[in-house]
């Protein structure tokens, strides 16, 4: 549906360099990268705000490069809203309706339907200067919904919003979506991309790094960057040994010879090592399991997380354990405690140097 093709575009010190990829009709893709990466200046090149130097956009296959924006069917939403001050709620609805050219006698129960559709009836007579910025999220989306664009843009549209109100527009925009709106929305924030995106792509220093599910992208990052953007704590330098004929677990010789067991095809040598927290095990009493790495260690810090607590252990180095907070009170786990740390050797992934 909509497709980018070596988009490049320079401003200033700034550069985004030959960025492609493509979304399906409709599909939820998040753009997720760090402040200043270019996911702004993408998503205008695609709405038409701006000209890229070069590369080509290419909605339903029609060459969108060079069109003007209102001709784009493309629909771009912001994070501060950009509502008119001077009109009502219903004004500003009716504003995208009478841009699409909507007849008169349709106007007024357009306008109702789309407010019911982003759950926002009960503002419809409100001034917008009176509005939360969750409901002034929900107008804005109304009013660029009535233009029935084929992709809605959206940038970083719930980052400036309560946490009451960013869960309620992730709803309304999973339902959209739902609904068969095709998305494409930016953010820095990879648990945001993870409860709306069908798809997410990263984004580092002006161009796109990784493409792929939510899960293949949080289990499969394919670099380190990638997986400290997504969360990864774990993070070891060292070397890969050599693989022997006809068996995939290999040795990683970690700072200070730490030794880790592993399951990898990849060629010998030096890299990362990274393993997710909530791969890694606490027990006061050495395993007897299949878990092939297992390390006797000292418990550094517990510091709550989203969900659980976090446990630093120091175990030659140090490691990061996700761990529930019935587990932390029925294993009396606290600083100084000796523990033992254990994880799988399919837990661990070697990216190379």
């Amino acid at each position: 549906m909509l497709k980018v093709e070596s988009l490049s575009k320079t401003l200033g010190s700034f550069s985004m360099r030959e960025v492609s990829f493509s979304i399906d009709r409709g599909e939820y893709f998040v753009l997720l990268g760090a402040s200043g990466v270019g996911k702004t200046v993408l998503l205008e090149a695609i709405a038409g705000v701006i000209r890229p130097d070069a590369g080509r956009i290419y909605l339903d296959g029609l060459d969108m490069t060079n069109l003007r924006p209102q001709n784009r069917n493309i629909g771009l939403v912001y994070q501060d809203q950009a509502l008119f001050p001077h009109l009502s709620v219903r004004q500003n609805i009716a504003y995208g309706l009478k841009c699409h050219k909507t007849r008169r006698s349709a106007l007024k129960a357009e306008v109702v339907r789309l407010a019911e559709s982003v759950r926002a009836s009960e503002l419809l007579d409100r001034d917008v200067d009176t509005l939360s910025g969750g409901e002034a999220q929900r107008v804005a989306l109304a009013r660029t919904m009535a233009t029935k664009p084929k992709c809605l843009l959206l940038d970083e549209p719930i980052a400036s919003l309560d946490t009451r109100s960013r869960g309620d527009i992730r709803s309304l925009l999973r339902e959209l979506n739902r609904q068969g709106q095709t998305i494409l929305h930016v953010t820095h924030d990879y648990e945001e991309a993870v409860s709306l995106a069908t798809r997410i792509a990263i984004m580092e220093d002006g161009r796109i790094v990784q493409d792929g599910s939510p899960e293949s992208i949080f289990h499969s990052p394919k670099s380190e960057f990638v997986a400290d953007f997504v969360g990864i704590k774990n993070f070891l330098r060292g070397s890969l040994g050599p693989a022997t004929e006809g068996e995939q677990l290999r040795e990683f010789i970690g700072p200070d010879g730490i030794s880790i067991w592993i399951l990898s095809d990849e060629e010998a040598g030096p890299g990362c090592l990274i393993f997710r927290s909530e791969d890694v095990t606490i027990s006061i009493e050495q395993p007897v399991s299949s878990a092939k790495n297992a390390f006797k260690g000292i418990i550094l810090d517990i510091i709550p997380a989203k969900i659980g607590m976090e446990v630093s252990v120091q175990i030659g180095v140090e490691i990061s354990a996700l761990v529930s907070r019935s587990s932390v009170s029925s294993l009396d786990l606290q600083a100084g405690k000796t523990v033992w740390a254990n994880f799988k050797a399919s837990a661990a992934r070697f990216l190379c140097a």
